[in-house]
């Protein structure tokens, strides 16, 4: 049910009333625009165009990592002020004012070539993405209430599997146009599947709940400290994870010699694994208790980020691609669910803006790290292999978060 305490924001009309029914899944695909624009489109399709950006403008790794890394510290920025901007405006408003601004600098990033420029704008990208993510979630939250026991890790899985989306319609938009149009060519592609996105994204605004708020005669008070292994564990993912998301298509072209046909496939089966997988981790998310679904997720990433290094096939990349699509998202789907199902309503979203802000912290870290190291005599084969190190450990700091009550959070 509706909190009848909620005012429209922004110009938005109030999210429809539906007597108590759970909000319908297509307004929950809706949300997950947010981070099919945000994660999907405006971060991780970066991998497809590194190579020739880095060919074309001259880049080192550790400048062509910068990139990403600019973006997540955007991301962090964004990440720090998504819920104070969320209990002012409403998370409907910033979630669309979010993805506006994401696209716009998508757009932008293929009229430009000075480093500084496209480092200004990939930080802009992260700000506006994460106050569009972290809005988003929120909302998710909301939506997730009602139905069984297994709905509300579905429904967050598969908000943040909408980032899987993104992912594999940048593999059948972008890698095509390479040859012949360049990398700028495939920047104003995703700005237009962003502008498609978020189109949807609003329609689903109109009937999507925003999360409780705190009532002013009840401090909305929480503490991190319930959560902290789980806020360690997330920032070693961030710094793990963003390796392989970066670099891989990279490895991929000038190691195991992928041309843009194979790259586009194996873009596409960690894309869509992404999404199928925020049905089967649901049920399993559910059940497990504590930091135990972020240690299953993170562990399952390991074995996806370790397969192309020891088994240089074009099976082993695939099956690379598919379990670490299928699991990398989930990771954020686990926390998530953690924290919806640890902490009071009013504080869903704050909770989820300071995960962000440790997953943001290790994304800052992961792409300079990997980056230098990639640049060394060792290859980009070491900066991969960093990451698996770091991704080892958060799945160990994972284990030792126990599950606190709701009572303990407020």
């Amino acid at each position: 049910m509706i909190n009848s305490e909620i005012l429209p924001a922004g110009g938005l009309p109030r999210a429809r009333d539906l007597g108590g029914q759970p909000t319908p899944w297509w307004v929950v695909v809706g949300l997950a625009m947010a981070p099919a624009v945000a994660l999907g489109l405006a971060r991780f399709a970066y991998a497809l165009l590194l190579p020739p950006m880095r060919e074309e403008l001259g880049w080192s790794f550790a400048e062509a990592g910068a990139m990403n890394a600019a973006n997540a510290a955007g991301y962090l920025a964004g990440a720090l002020v998504a819920a104070p901007l969320g209990r002012r405006l409403g998370d409907r408003v910033v979630l669309a004012g979010g993805l506006l601004v994401t696209t716009l600098s998508i757009a932008a990033s293929g009229l430009m070539s000075a480093f500084a420029l496209l480092l200004v704008l990939r930080t802009i990208a992260g700000l506006a993405g994460a106050l569009a993510f972290v809005a988003g979630a929120g909302l998710a939250t909301a939506a997730a209430a009602g139905g069984s026991s297994s709905r509300a890790p579905t429904v967050l899985g598969l908000y943040f599997a909408g980032a899987g989306l993104g992912v594999a319609a940048s593999a059948l938009a972008v890698p095509p146009l390479l040859p012949e149009l360049g990398w700028r060519a495939g920047w104003l592609a995703l700005g237009g599947l962003s502008i498609v996105a978020s189109a949807y994204a609003w329609l689903a605004l109109r009937r999507a709940p925003e999360p409780a708020r705190a009532a002013s005669a009840v401090p909305g008070r929480w503490s991190p400290a319930t959560m902290a292994w789980t806020l360690f564990s997330y920032g070693l993912f961030g710094a793990g994870y963003i390796a392989y998301a970066t670099f891989i298509v990279a490895y991929l072209q000038g190691e195991l010699g992928f041309g843009g046909g194979a790259v586009a496939v194996f873009w596409s089966v960690l894309g869509l694994a992404s999404v199928v997988a925020a049905f089967a981790w649901g049920p399993l998310l559910g059940r497990l208790k504590g930091g135990w679904g972020t240690a299953a997720t993170v562990g399952t990433v390991i074995v996806g980020a370790v397969l192309p290094l020891v088994w240089t096939t074009p099976g082993g990349a695939y099956l690379s691609a598919a379990l670490f699509g299928g699991s990398f998202l989930a990771v954020i789907a686990a926390v998530g669910s953690f924290a919806r199902r640890t902490m009071p309503p009013h504080a869903w979203t704050a909770a989820i803006g300071t995960l962000t802000v440790a997953f943001g912290i290790g994304q800052c870290v992961g792409p300079v790290l990997s980056g230098v190291l990639s640049d060394g005599a060792e290859g980009i084969r070491a900066g991969l292999w960093l990451s698996v190190g770091i991704l080892a450990l958060s799945a160990a700091a994972a284990t030792l978060q126990s599950e606190p009550g709701r009572g303990s959070a407020a």
